[in-house]
């Protein structure tokens, strides 16, 4: 296509939305004119169950549930009273909160200030909050924030050793919806222990976020934590972030949570005009199906150019993927839908795998995010006329031209500059695109029947595990292999797990398990003594 060719479609798609210091540029998008047109019918049925969801449909059938997380930034369209005060009333407690920490009126066991926030989570507990905190944190802020989001041993350990010697001016905020996620309730048991052997209470730091009745809301009111903060079952954690969730740390990092809340308000009323060309997430969904043929059969390359904004692939990986991969339709079709996220940052994959993305398999489609205000000073001439911005922008727009140059797509999202507000509506617009393509597709954007499947298999090897040691304990000094100890326990079927499990347990000075040296792991022999 021609540069005059592109220049007209660039003119005729691009989206520009001075409200929120946004645009959005599809032209790069090789679809025919006729796309948009031909898409009219799923376009509709996914508007409608938009306001449905909005006005307080049970979009996740699977448990029976609404989605509400557009009510967080505008609680006057939650669809009773009762609900828009809990909202109200939580953003207040955030706000009210963050001032007692910063002013002093909240202290820690000895009496400091607060000084470090240390957020203990998984998935979208941490995944949002550390993109807010990424992208809009300073070296001013109020509050440094850390976060641990694994039930990795050595991660917690790293954590642990950053913090050891500002423990007593930390404040930890435990984030679980049910109170009952392994990963999170292992991490604060560690990190609990570590405030013991520095002769702390953990009540005195800690704060939870958390349903209303749950393990952990039941132990924070028993143990006279600091707070609690809500969270309810119609907000989904990968879409958590305008909710305390996100909020919270934020607030004590200093952060402008209004700003935010506005900037994803205004985006939403955006995103709610039934004008597919008026609307940048009708646009931006309707780009993921044409480029995937409503199948998700290329992969979406995130490139912003902008280094705060590196967290965003790893954020829009489980808002999509999680939203997205399903292997059912809503009539119980197997469908086997998804859409697979990657992404790093620009300039730095100038270097790395944008080569393949030019000249390689062409099984992707780009999704660049443009920032054009690079720094509150002027910037240092790198070259007569030319600053690092001018040098980043550059590579942006030559890889952008080298990949329209060889039949490969992208499109671009455009901030004015990157704030608070301009970041809330990035977040409302990827949120709102996710829920119409998956409207566009049939699947529920809001069920995660693989992750309860994976939590349930986790749980059947962690049984294995205490069945194996039960083994050996029973019978200490006689050796085992794996596939004999497998027999024993009546789980010769699970030889390869039982192996997996001894290897481990021979690794690590934890259960008092040894490997007998000489063989390979399947043929060696492990004993207690």
């Amino acid at each position: 296509m021609s540069k005059a060719d592109l220049w007209q479609r660039y003119r005729r798609y691009l989206w520009t939305g001075e409200a929120v210091g946004m645009q959005l540029d599809i032209s790069r998008m090789m679809f025919p004119d006729s796309y948009l047109d031909s898409m009219a019918a799923p376009m509709d049925r996914a508007f409608r169950a938009m306001d449905a969801i909005e006005s307080g449909a049970r979009a996740n059938v699977g448990e029976d549930r609404m989605v509400g997380h557009y009510w967080l930034r505008a609680p006057e369209l939650a669809p009773d009273s009762k609900i828009a005060e809990q909202i109200q009333a939580a953003v207040r407690q955030v706000r009210e909160f963050a001032e007692n920490v910063h002013g002093g009126k909240i202290r820690a066991q000895r009496g400091d200030g607060f000084y470090v926030v240390l957020v203990i989570g998984i998935g979208g507990s941490v995944l949002g909050p550390q993109l807010v905190s990424d992208a809009l944190g300073c070296d001013d802020d109020e509050m440094a924030v850390l976060f641990l989001d694994n039930t990795d041993p050595d991660g917690i350990d790293r954590i642990l050793a950053e913090i050891e010697e500002s423990l007593d001016q930390t404040l930890t905020v435990v984030v679980s919806k049910s109170g009952a996620t392994r990963e999170t309730r292992n991490a604060m048991v560690e990190v609990a222990a570590a405030y013991k052997r520095a002769g702390l209470s953990f009540s005195n730091h800690a704060v939870a976020i958390t349903a209303e009745g749950s393990e952990l809301h039941k132990k924070a009111v028993a143990e006279k934590w600091l707070a609690t903060f809500p969270m309810w079952d119609w907000v989904g954690g990968r879409t958590s972030i305008t909710s305390a969730v996100g909020l919270l740390p934020a607030a004590l990092q200093g952060l402008d949570i209004d700003g935010f809340l506005a900037g994803a308000r205004d985006c939403d009323a955006l995103t709610r005009n039934k004008d597919v060309l008026s609307n940048p997430a009708a646009l931006l969904a309707l780009m993921w199906h044409y480029a995937g043929r409503g199948r998700g059969d290329r992969n979406m390359v995130v490139l912003p150019y902008r280094d705060r904004l590196l967290l965003l692939g790893r954020y829009l990986q489980q808002l999509v993927m999680e939203s997205l991969g399903k292997a059912a339709d809503r009539h119980g079709q197997t469908v086997h839908q998804g859409l697979t996220v990657f992404g790093n940052k620009g300039s730095t994959d100038q270097h790395a795998y944008v080569q393949q993305l030019r000249d390689g398999r062409n099984d992707f489609f780009v999704v660049f995010i443009n920032v054009l205000h690079d720094r509150a000073e002027r910037s240092l001439p790198i070259e007569p006329d030319t600053t690092a911005g001018d040098y980043l922008s550059a590579f942006y727009l030559g890889t952008r031209e080298a990949l329209v140059e060889n039949g490969r797509e992208s499109l671009t999202i455009t901030l004015d500059r990157l704030d608070a507000r301009r970041l809330g509506a990035l977040i409302a617009l990827l949120e709102r695109a996710v829920g119409l393509y998956a409207e566009t597709i049939d699947v529920n954007a809001y069920d995660q029947p693989g992750v309860e499947a994976g939590k349930r298999a986790a749980a059947a090897v962690l049984q294995l595990h205490r069945k194996v040691l039960a083994l050996l304990r029973s019978r200490p000094g006689e050796a085992f292999t794996c596939e004999q100890a497998a027999r024993a326990i009546g789980a010769e079927q699970d030889a390869e797990l039982v192996l997996h499990i001894l290897e481990r347990a021979a690794a690590n000075p934890d259960h008092g398990v040894t490997r007998l040296p000489g063989a390979t792991p399947i043929d060696a022999h492990y004993q207690t003594t």
